[in-house]
């Protein structure tokens, strides 16, 4: 009896070595997936996977000649793909060693939520306008491109001076993605939507229409009215509460449900 359990102890051991392997490979190559979606960088992993399946099948039916170029693209092209994949693995390490990473493997951390809901509220107070767009699976590089680089950690002064009057980058949109600040006066794609009222202002329409070709999630504060309005799903919301606009993005930043099917009625 105890070498039937000592045998399925062993075989236990075995598949869970197995399972852990699966998972922390699968992790590394979301990862990576994350860090380039995008930007060009992604055409280039495409690129690269291409290879590999075209190396795996030359050496299954034992092609000579295209084997050979392969293995020396392998041997040469390892320099060359951490030269251009630099940026992605300095980012990708520096996740590692951040309290991000920790608080990812913990569960969602939502405490931005709160800087930017206090910042939004400031901001309507003051009379002043803001267009904060929060990223989720659709990569946003080439909007943070249009803009000014940040990539720093979200604060509620910094959002307010953002959106200060006469600053250079008050028109443009903030746009966060995994509790940072990425960048800031943004220009977005406006909605070409004819049911759109003319008399609606710019950031509601380059809210909506940046929710019309992504996932992403925008809050708009009226520069005239002051009120609060929020896109999503290509629909737009206005005359939101501030509350009911928190409890919206912590079903999507904290609890991390299931809830794509939410819809937001006009």
């Amino acid at each position: 009896m105890s070498e039937f359990l000592r045998l399925i102890q062993v075989i236990w051991m075995d598949y869970l070595r197995h399972f852990i392997d699966i998972i922390l490979s699968a992790f590394i190559i979301y990862k990576l997936m994350d860090l380039t979606s995008g930007t060009r960088s992604m055409q280039v992993l495409r690129g690269i996977l291409f290879l590999l399946i075209a190396t795996l099948v030359a050496s299954m039916l034992d092609f000579v000649l295209i084997g050979w170029l392969l293995r020396w693209f392998w041997v040469a092209g390892v320099v060359a793909l951490v030269i251009v994949f630099q940026p992605e693995i300095r980012s990708f390490l520096a996740d590692l060693g951040s309290r991000k990473f920790t608080r990812l493997i913990m569960r969602g951390d939502s405490g931005f939520i709160d800087e930017v809901i206090s910042s939004l509220k400031n901001i309507s107070s003051k009379g002043q306008g803001a267009l904060v767009v929060f990223e989720q699976e659709t990569g946003l590089r080439d909007f943070v491109e249009s803009g000014i680089m940040i990539n720093g950690e979200i604060s509620q002064e910094i959002i307010e001076t953002i959106f200060t009057p006469l600053t250079p980058l008050h028109d443009g949109a903030v746009i966060i993605s995994q509790n940072r600040i990425l960048g800031a006066g943004c220009i977005l794609p406006l909605t070409h939507n004819p049911m759109m009222s003319r008399v609606m202002g710019t950031r509601h329409r380059a809210a909506v229409g940046l929710s019309e070709v992504s996932d992403a999630i925008i809050c708009v504060v009226s520069e005239e009215t002051g009120e609060f309005s929020i896109a999503h799903e290509g629909k737009l919301k206005q005359g939101v509460d501030i509350e009911e606009i928190k409890k919206y993005l912590l079903k999507y930043f904290s609890e991390k449900p299931t809830v794509k099917g939410h819809n937001l009625r006009k």
